[in-house]
């Protein structure tokens, strides 16, 4: 019996690995030109450096990354796309936040987090501008494939609507963690199923008494 418990910890885990981790590899140059043709189709790819983005692509070595976005959000209300009701900018970009965080996790990505300002730039050192941003937020994508399927998914079209009218100013780039004080999923995912594991095998040991 208690074999069988903890068989269940592998079999879970490999669940979970499949879903979480890149397998099939970088992205191929012909991959690459087939997307940016897609891309280059896609309402608001005019606010993309479509260069930097190919040139990020063609560099892919088929490993994770998290996308830094620094988000201002528009002050006054936003006219509905549909309804033309006028509403916070921040329940706009609430219509499209849910679509997108259902198609990163099926991709096997994550908000990583999401932080609001809360004072202005302490420190600006040859900054152009020295604008400031209301919101930056951390996200992760298991691979720079899994980044473009999503951007030119045609059933995540009519939710990328929302973002375009409630930020007023976005810049977003590609990170690579090399420090932090959370416990990564992977590690978080193991120890959770050996305790589930050695909570069930306890329980198991009590009944038998």
């Amino acid at each position: 019996m208690m074999w069988k418990i903890w068989i269940l910890v592998p079999i879970v885990y490999a669940i979970f690995s499949f879903w979480y981790f890149n397998w099939r590899g970088p992205i191929t140059p012909e991959e690459v030109d087939a997307f940016m043709v897609s891309f280059n189709q896609i309402e608001g790819s005019e606010h993309t450096e479509a260069e930097i983005f190919r040139e990020f692509l063609e560099q892919d070595d088929g490993g994770e990354f998290v996308m830094l976005n620094l988000v201002q959000l528009h002050q006054a209300k936003v006219g509905h796309h549909l309804s033309g009701e006028k509403l916070s900018a921040s329940k706009l970009v609430g219509e499209y936040f849910g679509p997108f965080a259902l198609a990163l996790l099926k991709r096997g990505g994550h908000p990583v987090f999401q932080a609001r300002t809360v004072g202005g730039n302490i420190d600006s050192w040859n900054a152009d501008n020295n604008e400031s941003f209301g919101l930056t937020g951390m996200m992760r994508y298991k691979s720079r494939r899994d980044l473009v399927e999503l951007i030119v998914d045609p059933g995540f079209a009519d939710a990328h609507i929302y973002k375009l009218a409630a930020i007023a100013r976005t810049i977003s780039y590609p990170t690579r963690i090399m420090m932090s004080t959370s416990i990564r999923p992977p590690i978080a995912v193991l120890l959770v199923l050996v305790l589930m594991a050695s909570v069930a095998q306890n329980v198991a040991l009590v009944l038998r008494l």
